[in-house]
């Protein structure tokens, strides 16, 4: 039996839901993150600030990496919506975290100092795998 174009694109409305639904909340997570960081890393990255730019990266890889897991794992895009708000909170504590390891971390990457962009990057992106395998039932 042969699948027609019609058949094949089936699942082009869920594909557009959930991708689009993605992308909303990717914007939601940069934008929670960026409000809730003591600097202005946006500022600061148009600027070259490498630091600032290692921490934001992560920041998205980590949410990114478990909110892929939740698109591949949910049945629908209220579960979608619920796991990812779940995702997006072990960013944010991910966060508050390295600053209580890190107190002068908000200034450390404000100055540039590549090695606190980059460590509070890697705590990201590591708590975003962990959170991802974690979401895999």
């Amino acid at each position: 039996m042969r699948n027609t174009a019609f058949e094949t694109l089936a699942g082009l409305p869920y594909f557009a839901a959930f991708f689009g639904v993605s992308l909303l909340l990717l914007t939601l997570c940069l934008a929670l993150y960026v409000a809730i960081t003591p600097y202005p890393e946006i500022r600061l990255i148009r600027e070259g600030n490498a630091a600032a730019a290692a921490s934001l990266g992560g920041a998205i890889v980590g949410f990114a990496l478990p909110l892929a897991s939740v698109v591949v794992n949910s049945v629908s895009l209220l579960d979608m919506l619920l796991w990812s708000a779940i995702a997006l909170f072990v960013q944010l504590v991910a966060f508050a975290g390295v600053r209580l390891m890190v107190p002068a971390i908000g200034q450390h990457v404000r100055e540039g100092q590549v090695s606190s962009g980059i460590f509070l990057g890697a705590v990201a992106i590591a708590l975003g795998l962990l959170n991802a395998a974690s979401m895999t039932y």
